[in-house]
């Protein structure tokens, strides 16, 4: 035996080294990971081909939210105080990055969300003012896959819908992208019409119900796991307005209305234009309307040009968000400057935007939820080329809002500024808002009191309390200004949710104003239509509608004060300029008083962008 074991080692110790074979297990885990890895990939290869990565961006949300809820779960306590400011700017920058990255719908809902970015912290409002609505354009092969499911043929070529179409878009959007087109000619015509087709980029329509999925996951999340604020009340009405902003029929039903109010309505039947649309050239995917040529109102050294004033438009010092201001997009192609600037000089576009605006809100009811320097166009007016004519573009997204609402509305601005303060804490309590003063100056854009108190003492209980609140830890002045905003939100369930679209609206519609020194009183204008709507309102007997125009009458009078005070700011200015000093419009100084009030009333600190647009 023992001979027999000597010869086997020794046989063993002269065999080569043999290489270790994999045991069953491992060849199974081996085999296994290999399964997974091809099916995640199968997974994600389908995902990306038909399904738009609809799959795989929202699990990026999903994964970018759990690690903001964890973030806060862990880091916003006493212990960690000092590091909130870093804990606020960390998530800013995640939220940023998933929107962006996202892209598509994404978008549209990152703007909804920073639409009221004031109630959250400052890192937050700096980047959500940053969103911008652009994208790359998709290839000519997807316009062509959405022209033959539209219209059953393509876009140009025998057959072709159109005579002539720009295979490279003139613009590009989240959702869609503009294409520049020449209609057939008809028997009468020696050749067609220039036209601009928007084209819904194909993968929208597959992303769409997942994304809203995903956001009204998330906005529940924020409520009751993140930021412990009433947020989710406006899902429904924002879910339900950017499905809206998809179907183009429904946009060009929105432009078509549009065009209606503001033909009956004089003092903005020549000044502004609306688009025609192109009903037989409109689906669901695909709307045509007709092309204009002008300079962008984002284009100030071209409206400086166009208006004559390229160096006597007076800038101010403040800080204007690049959303507001691109003075390096080149105006739109074909357009010709007339060879005389044209008459009115920027004053007169500005006090043609905000009357259109303010006619949306208090008299037509029906308010266009974008109006960004992008989607407004000047040019010389067709009837009378020596002055400018105001082109309204994109009307996607539109709110309505009916006559009780309008009337609510238009009362509480002249309550405002005429010192009803009666009626404005009227509307404000059925609104289910708490704090009426600093929902006021939100409404009005500038600083609010409602009470009448000792000037002298309400100045020393005002810097008592900010006094107090600086010497609060990071942490303290979290949860203090949690505990204001859900006083200000009382009950969502009163508060009109058209509110956050018509707010939006006032923000850049301010900016707008702002970014070319605020050459008209924009709060004069505004409160002026409030309390026309209400002379103008119908189903009032004689002796009312007689009595609201008297109170109209009376109402002009009152704020003859504003007016002054627009003047002396505006005379200043133009001083300061010419001595090349710092100047500020009056735009500028009720945003810094406003940043000053929500800083003092509820701890906000609302950054340079916020009331801008």
């Amino acid at each position: 035996m023992f001979h027999r074991t000597l010869l086997l080692s020794q046989a063993s110790l002269r065999r080569p080294f043999a290489t270790k074979v994999p045991t069953t297990r491992g060849r199974n885990y081996l085999r296994r990971t290999g399964y997974i890895i091809l099916g995640l990939g199968s997974i994600y290869g389908a995902d990306r081909i038909f399904n738009a990565s609809s799959i795989t961006r929202n699990l990026r949300t999903l994964t970018t939210c759990l690690m903001i809820t964890l973030d806060y779960k862990i880091n916003f306590t006493e212990e960690k105080s000092d590091l909130i400011p870093e804990l606020h700017a960390r998530v800013a920058d995640r939220m940023h990055n998933l929107f962006t990255s996202n892209g598509g719908l994404y978008i549209k809902i990152g703007q909804a969300i920073g639409a009221n970015a004031s109630l959250l912290p400052k890192a937050m409002q700096e980047k959500f003012a940053k969103l911008f609505d652009d994208a790359p354009q998709v290839l000519y092969s997807e316009i062509l896959s959405v022209f033959q499911s539209e219209f059953g043929r393509p876009p140009s070529g025998p057959g072709g819908v159109f005579a002539i179409f720009e295979e490279q878009a003139v613009a590009s959007a989240s959702i869609a992208q503009v294409h520049k087109a020449k209609l057939w000619p008809s028997p009468d015509d020696a050749e067609g019409e220039w036209v601009a087709v928007k084209v819904q980029k194909p993968a929208i329509a597959k992303q769409v119900e997942f994304d809203l999925s995903v956001y009204r996951a998330v906005m529940w999340m924020f409520e009751n796991w993140v930021f412990d604020l009433p947020v989710y009340f406006v899902v429904d009405f924002v879910t339900d307005h950017l499905r809206r902003e998809l179907d183009f029929i429904l946009e060009s039903e929105n432009a078509k209305q549009t065009a209606k109010f503001i033909a009956s309505e004089p003092r903005l039947a020549n000044s502004v234009y609306i688009p025609k649309v192109y009903d037989e050239f409109t689906t669901k995917r695909v709307m045509t309307a007709e092309w204009i040529s002008g300079v962008r109102l984002s284009d100030r050294a071209g409206i400086g040009r166009l208006m004559g004033e390229e160096n006597n438009i007076i800038v101010s010092q403040a800080t204007v968000p690049s959303s507001v201001l691109s003075p390096e997009e080149p105006p739109p192609n074909s357009f010709q400057f007339p060879p005389k600037p044209l008459k009115g000089g920027v004053r007169s576009v500005m006090q043609t935007m905000v009357e259109l605006f303010s006619a949306q809100m208090f008299t037509f009811g029906s308010i266009h939820g974008d109006p960004h320097p992008g989607n407004i166009l000047i040019r010389p007016n067709p009837q009378d080329p020596t002055i400018a004519q105001l082109v309204l573009l994109d009307h996607g997204l539109y709110v309505r809002v009916d006559e009780e609402f309008r009337r609510d509305w238009s009362l509480l601005w002249k309550g405002l500024l005429t010192g009803k303060f009666k009626e404005v804490e009227r509307t404000t309590k059925k609104w289910g808002i708490g704090l009426p003063d600093m929902f006021a100056s939100v409404a009005l854009a500038k600083p609010v009191r409602l009470t009448r108190k000792d000037r002298k003492a309400e100045a020393e209980r005002v810097t008592r309390e900010l006094q107090e609140y600086l010497s609060l830890s990071q942490y303290e002045q979290s949860v203090r200004m949690k505990a204001k905003l859900k006083q200000f939100l009382n009950d969502t369930h009163k508060l009109p949710q058209a509110l956050i679209f018509l707010l939006r609206n006032m923000r850049i519609v301010q900016g707008n104003n702002q970014s070319y020194g605020a050459p008209v009183n924009r709060v004069k204008i505004t409160g002026l239509w409030a309390s026309k709507s209400l002379a103008r309102s119908p189903n009032l007997s004689i002796s009312q509608r007689l009595r609201e125009y008297a109170n109209d009458l009376v109402f002009r009078s009152v704020i003859l004060s504003l007016d002054i005070a627009f003047w002396t700011t505006r005379i200043k200015q133009r001083i300061y300029a010419l001595l090349g000093w710092k100047t500020y419009s009056f735009e500028d100084e009720l945003e810094r008083a406003m940043r000053g009030l929500m800083k003092n009333s509820t701890g906000v600190e609302v950054g340079n962008t916020m009331f801008s647009g």
